[in-house]
């Protein structure tokens, strides 16, 4: 599926009605240093191969941007704040390894790889791993069960549906009940209207989606504040504190609803590349970023680890220089005939210069774009503690809390393997809001320590499995591990480093594309413009994709393009969409945004 505005093409035959809806649709280490910028001969031409590529940042686009050039020949260098992967990587604590075993792994958050991912798949199927066929993406495991906790009722657990065979009328209006079962306490009306709310989108065309759906919050539309506690807990909260870190009366209506949409998708075995929940087998280092990075030193790659991007010089509308600082301190200017800007938008934004801003307003916009904080927090544990074969989510928990028991996923014996030789498991958590209070201080997560945090995010995990405090009791605790990139917590100048993109109302329109006006710059983060638009490890590679097509086409390059996948869309849908469009353009609702909730 794609994100931008289709064109209006005609409509064949009459428009579908709908009685036809409801029958049819159904090797690390520190380089030398760089020249400074009087000892620099820059030019504002490219040089005479114009293939040399300076890839700014080394996370998970920037990783993507040099596989798919190095891989067509390109002169690529990487130059990286802090290590590869960026906010993907693993973080062992160090000092937690004795008798010859590693450290205890930790995370900026736990992994979560759905079915609808295609593009993180596919670069995995290309970076070798010992004795896995398809290399890392053989390092990809079916996390098939999930629990909705919830604070003195029972938990809800199910398991995640396989697929089925075709798309039905029956089949997609089943589905879609089946997504809200797990809401047993939710009125029936209630379900009802979330579930017509959701066939509204469906059907919505892209006119719709970006001209609407984009501009109005997922609260308002799915009524939030008339439902039921139930209904706003789970069927609206499910899907944007829990699972993606935005808060549902800031976040999108399609943003959010796009993600229901290719959920049911992946959950009903359409356009998946795999089952609709899986994990790594390992520490996201061990199983998938180290593996890549030896891969792209293999073929040629040259990073600079610990470099930090300052500034980039425009001189007759082309980049002449990136100016950075090394390991060491030193300040310094790199030339390249290619620049592709791959750090987080939050790090985009003071390098856009009003000279830049002048040539391309787009730069400009990124200072409109919004973050927010979801860090991990690892528990470990001296007893194998596996919740459920898959994540949990603490629905009632004011922090957001979701989790997963690591340990049964990955290979070999976790003990002997890491840490002391005590720990046997750990559990990951993601704390997606820092600003609510929590229930055992009173106050928010940024105003607390790091051990009042560990505190309070037990408090809450155990507040809401049906276990309580026999879930995860204190005996059995060994450690834990904040993620670094909370600094001063518990102090008036607490800060995170590695904050989460959130798409708030109308962020659409301020998101750059991969291109930019100044004719040697790039960018590649998940804050540019792709289909999955969503802050994720697959919007990140998706971009790196098309960043590193644009400089082939820049380059005047005979390879071909790197292949970039986009979201399913179900074609059975195709009709209902394109007449959409046409009620857009002529100012009408969507057919089936008739229903108006019910409230007894």
């Amino acid at each position: 599926m794609t994100e931008h505005v289709q064109g209006s093409a005609g409509i064949s035959g009459s428009a579908p009605s709908r009685r036809d809806f409801v029958a049819a649709a159904g090797a690390l280490g520190l380089a030398a240093g760089v020249p400074s910028a009087s000892a620099r001969a820059a030019s504002a031409a490219p040089s005479a191969t114009g293939r040399r590529v300076a890839v700014l940042g080394g996370g998970m686009a920037g990783l993507t941007v040099a596989h798919e050039l190095i891989e067509r020949g390109f002169q690529v260098t990487v130059y990286e704040r802090k290590s590869p992967g960026g906010k993907a990587r693993s973080i062992p604590v160090p000092g937690t390894g004795t008798g010859g075993r590693r450290d205890l792994p930790g995370e900026h958050g736990f992994r979560f790889f759905p079915g609808f991912y295609r593009n993180v798949p596919d670069t995995m199927r290309r970076i070798p791993f010992q004795g896995n066929a398809n290399g890392v993406f053989d390092n990809l495991v079916p996390a098939p069960n999930a629990i909705f906790a919830q604070a003195g009722r029972p938990d809800l657990r199910f398991t995640l549906p396989s697929g089925i065979g075709s798309i039905t009328p029956e089949a997609l209006r089943d589905a879609l009940m089946s997504m809200a079962s797990v809401a047993s306490q939710v009125p029936l009306h209630e379900i009802a209207f979330w579930a017509e709310k959701m066939i509204v989108f469906l059907t919505s065309g892209e006119l719709r989606r970006n001209g609407q759906w984009e501009h109005m919050s997922y609260a308002d539309y799915l009524r939030m504040d008339r439902m039921s506690p139930a209904y706003r807990n789970i069927l609206v909260k499910a899907f944007t504190s829990t699972l993606v870190a935005a808060k549902e009366n800031v976040a999108s209506t399609r943003t959010i609803t796009m993600m229901v949409e290719i959920f049911l998708w992946t959950m009903l075995g359409r356009g998946a590349d795999g089952a609709p929940d899986r994990v790594l087998a390992g520490p996201t280092n061990e199983v998938w970023i180290d593996p890549w990075h030896t891969r792209l030193v293999d073929l040629g790659v040259d990073f600079r680890i610990g470099w930090t991007i300052t500034g980039l010089d425009l001189t007759g509308g082309r980049i002449t220089g990136a100016r950075v600082v090394d390991p060491r301190g030193t300040a310094g200017t790199i030339d390249a005939d290619w620049y592709v800007l791959a750090v987080p938008v939050e790090r985009a934004v003071p390098l856009m210069t009003p000279q830049l801003v002048a040539v391309d307003p787009a730069l400009g916009r990124l200072r409109r774009l919004t973050t927010d904080w979801m860090n991990g927090l690892m528990i470990y544990l001296r007893r194998p503690t596996p919740i459920t074969h898959g994540h949990v989510a603490y629905m009632d928990a004011p922090w957001a809390v979701t989790s997963i028991s690591q340990a049964q996923f990955w290979r070999g014996d976790f003990a002997a393997r890491y840490g002391d030789g005590s720990v046997h498991d750990v559990l990951s958590l993601d704390l997606s809001d820092w600003d609510d209070p929590g229930i055992l201080y009173g106050v928010s997560a940024r105003k607390c320590t790091p051990a009042q945090i560990v505190d309070e995010v037990l408090a809450q995990v155990r507040a809401n499995l049906d276990g309580g405090a026999t879930s995860v009791p204190d005996a059995q605790i060994h450690s834990w591990f904040l993620g670094p990139g909370i600094t001063d917590a518990g102090l008036p100048s607490v800060a995170n480093d590695e904050p989460l993109l959130v798409n708030t109302i109308g962020s659409w329109d301020d998101r750059p594309e991969a291109t930019t006006r100044i004719p040697n710059l790039f960018l590649a983060g998940d804050y540019v413009r792709n289909t999955i638009n969503l802050a994720t490890m697959e919007g990140a590679n998706e971009s790196g994709r098309m960043a590193a097509n644009a400089v082939l086409h820049a380059a005047g390059s005979n390879a071909a393009p790197a292949t970039v996948f986009t979201l399913y869309q179900e074609p059975a849908l195709a009709g209902w969409r394109r007449a959409d469009d046409l009620r857009y353009r002529l100012g009408l609702p969507n057919a089936f945004d008739l229903i108006r909730p019910y409230w007894p």
